[in-house]
């Protein structure tokens, strides 16, 4: 029994390191906007849409990661 208690917490502390990658990607997003904008600033209203777009599909990637680590503590 301790083992298989031992497992779901070493599978849900694996599965938040997708959370990481969330953090990263959505950097990464901000800091093109912010490279863009300041490059030529006229551009914002068109490239701002996309950084939310962006930083939408990174925050779902780590919302999925972590549902996956609660699914893991308290589903199985």
């Amino acid at each position: 029994m301790q083992l298989a208690l031992a497992g779901k917490y070493i599978g849900a502390g694996i599965a938040t390191i997708g959370l990481l990658g969330a953090g990263i990607g959505i950097a990464i997003v901000f800091a093109a906007l912010i490279n863009g904008t300041s490059r030529n600033p006229g551009i914002k209203d068109t490239i701002f849409p996309y950084a939310i777009l962006g930083f939408a599909l990174s925050e779902a990637t780590g919302l999925f990661c972590l549902m996956i680590s609660f699914l893991l503590l308290y589903g199985v």
